[in-house]
C-alpha cells in the first residue's frame, strides 16, 4: 500500500509516519531525509543534488523524482511507501504517478491532516526540548513535572528551535495552502482523498489512519 500524508509543518506527519512504520512495516520516504542520505552516500543522484545545493540552488523536480524512483526500485514489493513532503506541486504529482507505474505500484490513499491555524501556532510556538537528552516538552500540553528540570535526565538546559515562532508558522501555512491546492483536485477526482483532524490526540489520529488503510 502506497499513501501520501499531507499537512503543514507541525500537523504531525512525522509522528504518524513513524507509527505507520512501526505498526505496518511501511517505509517513510521523506525527500529531505533521502536527499541528505544520498549526498552523504555519494550516490549518482546524491552527487547531482550536491552540485546543485553547493551552487545555492533548489534541487530540481527531476532529481527528486530520480531519488524516489531509485528508493522504490530498491524496496521489496510488499513494503508500502509513505510519501512525506512529496508531491508538493501538480507536476510532481504527475511525476509520482509515472514513478509508481514503473515500479508496479499505485497510490491507495491521500490523507490530509487538517489543522486549525491558531491552534497550530500555539502547538508549535510552545514546544521545546531538553538541551542534553532531546526529550520533548510543551509549555501547556506537556511541561516538565518539575519546572525547569528535565523528567528524563534531570538537566536544566532547554532549547527552542529559532523558527518556532508565529510569523514563520503562518508563512509556512500560507505556503502549504498555495502548494497543496493544485494537487488535491486530481486526487479527489480519483476518490482517494480523506481528511482527518490532525489536531486530535496522537493515538486518535493513528486509529483514524489505520481505519482508512483498512477500508
Amino acid at each position: 500500500m502506497n499513501i501520501i500524508l499531507l499537512g503543514p509543518p507541525g500537523a504531525g506527519k512525522g509522528t504518524q509516519s513513524a507509527g505507520l512504520v512501526e505498526r505496518h512495516g511501511m517505509r517513510q520516504l521523506s525527500t529531505g531525509d533521502m536527499l541528505r542520505a544520498a549526498v552523504k552516500a555519494g550516490t549518482p543522484v546524491g552527487l547531482r543534488a550536491k552540485e546543485v545545493m553547493e551552487r545555492g540552488e533548489l534541487v530540481s523536480d527531476e532529481i527528486v523524482s530520480d531519488l524516489i524512483d531509485a528508493e522504490l526500485a530498491a524496496m521489496t514489493p510488499e513494503t508500502g511507501a509513505i510519501f512525506d513532503g512529496y508531491p508538493r506541486t501538480a507536476a510532481q504529482a504527475e511525476a509520482l504517478d509515472d514513478i509508481l507505474a514503473r515500479n508496479g505500484r499505485s497510490l491507495a490513499h491521500v490523507i490530509e491532516l487538517e489543522v486549525d491555524e491558531d491552534a497550530l501556532v500555539e502547538r508549535i510556538t510552545g514546544r521545546f526540548s531538553c538541551g542534553n537528552c532531546g526529550a520533548l516538552y510543551h509549555d501547556t500540553a506537556n511541561p516538565p513535572r518539575n519546572p525547569g528540570v528535565c523528567d528524563t535526565c534531570g538537566s536544566t538546559e532547554f532549547k527552542r528551535r529559532p523558527d518556532d515562532n508565529e510569523e514563520t508558522v503562518r508563512t509556512r501555512m500560507a505556503e502549504y495552502r498555495a502548494k497543496t491546492a493544485p494537487i488535491l483536485p486530481g486526487y479527489e477526482a480519483r476518490g482517494i482523498v480523506t481528511r482527518i483532524d490532525g489536531m486530535g490526540p496522537i493515538d486518535t489520529v493513528a486509529r483514524q489512519i489505520d481505519a482508512i488503510l483498512a477500508s
